[in-house]
């Protein structure tokens, strides 16, 4: 006795003629037996994101979001690359090599004026570090104390440090004349330094000031001359994204912010669980190091008075306009800075979403 012929569709069982109708049907309606079975997935979007510099202790900030399934949650496959300078990062972008990346804004700024007609410029998304990290760091034994002790001596960094760059808008805003430069690759700032080949620096301050501990120079001994305590109001890294990519991928854009700034609230409330995540991605780091000098850029740049005024990720349009102006004075570029041009805050998760800041002690 032969087995009646069976078949399931959308988890029922038919016989003979019941399964001819239901395939009649299906290819008249355009769809096949397995339409009727299969769930729809919905796809990841992969980003390709790279930051400002190398796998060290603010490297966090995004290494951990991909670490927790943040991203993934949000359907975002994210791949995070290392980079060598906030110019770097804002060029590989706009070429399309990566989609997204964490760069200085004024760098930014730079590429936009220098660069009119290109195509796909990125544009600042989300503020990260409200208050440049840029300072001018000098040993006590050089007798500089304040930004007037700076005229006269001769300074040293990279050409395309922020810090340095931005030196006239410090400069001006203290009446700081009569300097001359040095310029040498970032490894060598600090040695130089050290040495006495020069009388200070300009850098993040919570990367040469570990440079220089790491160099024998105990903290005491080193003075700190943050640019926002001195005048400088400029904004500090932030979160870009290519104009290409951003037209195409807005919900993307939003679920990156998103899963980000979920991520941010745990890096506040546990730097060192986060630094073992950076430890993970690069094995060679002194964990304990890296730990300082996140605490150091979240103190410096983020929990800031202005970042709580202000509204984590956003910005105040009147000083993104003095900053757009300021930069294309002291960076000389070939246009003028349009800020409206460089920043787009229309995908920024809620303010409810972005309230990372800790409660205030009384």
């Amino acid at each position: 006795m032969s087995t009646p012929f069976t078949q399931i569709v959308s988890g029922q069982k038919f016989k003979g003629a019941d399964v001819a109708r239901r395939a009649l049907l299906a290819l008249a309606t355009g769809l096949t037996v397995s339409s009727f079975s299969l769930p729809v997935q919905a796809q990841e979007s992969a980003i390709k994101f790279q930051l400002d510099w190398r796998f060290e202790g603010p490297a966090a900030l995004f290494l951990l979001p991909v670490n927790k399934g943040y991203f993934k949650a949000e359907k975002l496959n994210v791949t995070v690359d290392a980079g060598n300078g906030s110019g770097g990062t804002v060029t590989r972008v706009a070429s399309g090599s990566y989609d997204m990346g964490f760069a200085d804004l004024a760098a930014l700024m730079e590429f936009h004026a220098n660069n009119p007609t290109a195509p796909n410029k990125p544009v600042a998304v989300m503020m990260v570090y409200n208050n440049t990290p840029a300072a001018v760091l000098a040993l006590k034994k050089s007798g500089i104390r304040k930004p007037a002790d700076l005229a006269g001596k001769k300074m040293g960094a990279p050409v395309f440090d922020a810090g340095r760059k931005a030196w006239p808008i410090f400069a001006k805003a203290n009446g700081v004349t009569n300097v001359t430069w040095t310029a040498m690759d970032p490894p060598l700032r600090e040695t130089m330094l050290v040495r006495g080949d020069i009388d200070a620096i300009t850098g993040f301050s919570f990367t040469s000031l570990l440079n220089l501990e790491s160099r024998g120079v105990k903290a005491e001994d080193v003075v700190v001359l943050p640019y926002p305590q001195y005048g400088v109001k400029l904004y500090g890294n932030a979160i870009i994204v290519g104009e290409e990519f951003l037209k195409k991928n807005p919900e993307a854009v939003k679920g990156f912010l998103r899963a980000f700034t979920k991520g941010m609230k745990d890096v506040i409330a546990d730097p060192k669980a986060s630094v073992a995540i950076v430890k993970e991605r690069d094995g060679i780091i002194n964990a304990d190091l890296e730990l300082r000098r996140l605490q150091l850029a979240l103190d410096a740049t983020v929990l800031t008075p202005d970042a709580r005024a202000e509204g984590f990720g956003a910005i105040n349009g009147p000083r993104l306009s003095l900053m757009a102006s300021q930069v294309s004075d002291a960076f000389a570029t070939k246009d003028r800075v349009k800020a409206d041009a460089v920043w787009n805050g229309a995908y920024l998760p809620t303010a409810a979403e972005r309230a990372i800041f800790p409660a205030v002690k009384k």
